[in-house]
């Protein structure tokens, strides 16, 4: 197998899973048969970026797209795309676009330009998350 096809098996992965905060770099690479020091290089080698900077690229996209069409905050989206800390994708979306997340939807959003209601987005993502339902302290057994 080449390199070539080795590392866009591993990209698939990436862009299967950019989602989930917990991509794992090691697991990515095992897709293309590779350490993950040697999946960095060869991964830049023929897509131009690393796998990080590739799927920074990949969730801020995919940010973009929520913030210009979705009733959702900064904080929901940020979650939604695969980032964990707020200050992490403020950071990066600010160095991509130019524009703060909140900056970007103020430009690109129109007034009377209806969104998506959040609570169907976050249905279709499996943001709604069901948590164990918790037993009262004084339930009988």
């Amino acid at each position: 197998m080449d390199k070539t096809r080795q590392v866009r098996l591993a990209k698939d992965a990436m862009d299967r899973d950019w989602a989930d905060p917990e991509l794992d770099l090691d697991a990515v690479a095992a897709h293309a048969g590779y350490s993950r020091y040697h999946f960095i290089r060869a991964f830049k080698e023929v897509y131009g970026e690393t796998p990080g900077q590739y799927l920074t690229h990949r969730r801020i996209e995919r940010a973009e797209d929520l913030l210009r069409t979705a009733n959702l905050s900064v904080t929901e989206i940020c979650n939604l795309v695969g980032f964990s800390s707020l200050g992490t994708f403020s950071t990066r979306f600010k160095a991509l676009t130019g524009l703060t997340p909140s900056e970007y939807r103020a430009k690109h959003v129109g007034r009377g330009t209806a969104l998506i209601p959040g609570c169907y987005v976050m249905h279709w993502a499996g943001g709604f998350r069901q948590a164990p339902a918790q037993r009262n302290s004084g339930e009988a057994d």
